[in-house]
């Protein structure tokens, strides 16, 4: 089990309720332990447990509350 990380852009976001709903997104995949969401930045800052969770899958639940995201390079 090793916590990571990751910054995710995420596009769509207009209002504290995009935020909330961007965090319970996140946070709804198994293996998220945190996600700090930022209107202003339009990002999402992750940690989670890479043995569970994927950046894959936590963009795809983002997509599916629907907002974009993408892994920030």
């Amino acid at each position: 089990m090793a916590n990571k990380t990751i910054t995710l852009d995420v596009t769509g976001m207009s209002c504290d309720g995009c935020v909330k709903a961007v965090r319970a997104a996140l946070t709804g995949v198994e293996g998220v332990s945190e996600a700090d969401v930022n209107l202003e930045s339009h990002t999402a800052v992750v940690t989670y447990d890479d043995s569970t969770a994927t950046v894959e899958t936590m963009i795809a639940e983002v997509e599916d509350f629907g907002y974009g995201a993408a892994r920030q390079n």
